[in-house]
């Protein structure tokens, strides 16, 4: 039996919320874990700004990353909201 009408909805709406939640949340973990500690001695052979590119990202890299991803949720949670009170 399918559900129709609000519960539905909200349904659909909080699948939708930890789908984007679960991907920003990857994207996180792999540019503050990833680039910043597991991956820092490949980047380091880069420079960005006279520093080594792994330091960057564990210093101020990881940040920015965190930051855009903030911006990038209130934007897709706006949509996603605009979407559930129009339909």
């Amino acid at each position: 039996m399918s559900e129709t009408g609000p519960a539905a909805g909200a349904r659909a709406y909080w699948k939708r919320n930890l789908r984007l939640l679960a991907v920003l949340l990857g994207v996180w973990l792999l540019a503050s874990l990833g680039l910043g500690i597991l991956w820092v001695r490949p980047l380091n052979a880069f420079q960005l700004g006279g520093f080594p590119l792994g330091f960057w990202f564990a210093q101020q890299g990881s940040i920015l990353v965190f930051v855009l991803l903030v911006l990038i949720y209130a934007l897709a949670m706006d949509r996603i909201e605009r979407r559930r009170r129009e339909g």
